[in-house]
């Protein structure tokens, strides 16, 4: 008797397996490189606030004053206006556009804003979906909530820092 040439079920079966696995692991590569990415953008908006209001301290001799994480009065002819998530960051009589957008998350801004001292410094928290990015300790570390003077301030396991150099 000839024996029928082609896969058996079992091969058949164990191909299946082996793709199917393989698909599952490179799903969830591809949803770890969306969060990284959306992360990247995050700490670069912060990098261009922290820009923005060292300008700010330029033109003020201070930093936004006001400010408990929600709010951030830093707008309008005398900059202390509270400022629109979503909306441009820009104070004075002639007004000067520090940042033409603030980045939001639904009705809020994307960042919490803490006045430290008498507005020589501040710090500006974002929490990050990747809880194991090496930067997060890092900006911890470089901008510590214990000498932000004047304002409670703790941070998460997922906070990314910045704060006046």
């Amino acid at each position: 008797m000839k024996k029928a040439s082609g896969f058996t079920l079992i091969e058949l079966l164990v191909v299946i397996t082996i793709i199917g696995v393989l698909a599952a692991l490179v799903t969830a590569n591809l949803s770890d490189a969306r969060a990284r990415a959306r992360d990247a953008k995050i700490k670069q908006n912060l990098v261009q606030l922290k820009t923005a209001l060292r300008l700010y301290y330029n033109d003020f001799q201070q930093y936004p004053a006001t400010g408990n994480g929600l709010v951030f009065n830093a707008c309008g002819i005398i900059g202390t206006d509270a400022c629109t998530p979503g909306g441009a960051f820009s104070a004075g009589s002639e007004p000067t556009i520090y940042m033409n957008q603030l980045n939001k998350s639904g009705n809020y801004f994307e960042f919490r804003y803490y006045p430290c001292g008498s507005g020589d410094s501040f710090r500006v928290k974002v929490a990050l979906e990747n809880a194991s990015d090496p930067d997060i300790s890092t900006s911890q570390t470089r901008c510590p909530a214990a000498t932000c003077i004047g304002t409670t301030l703790t941070y998460g396991a997922t906070d990314y820092v910045v704060c006046a150099d």
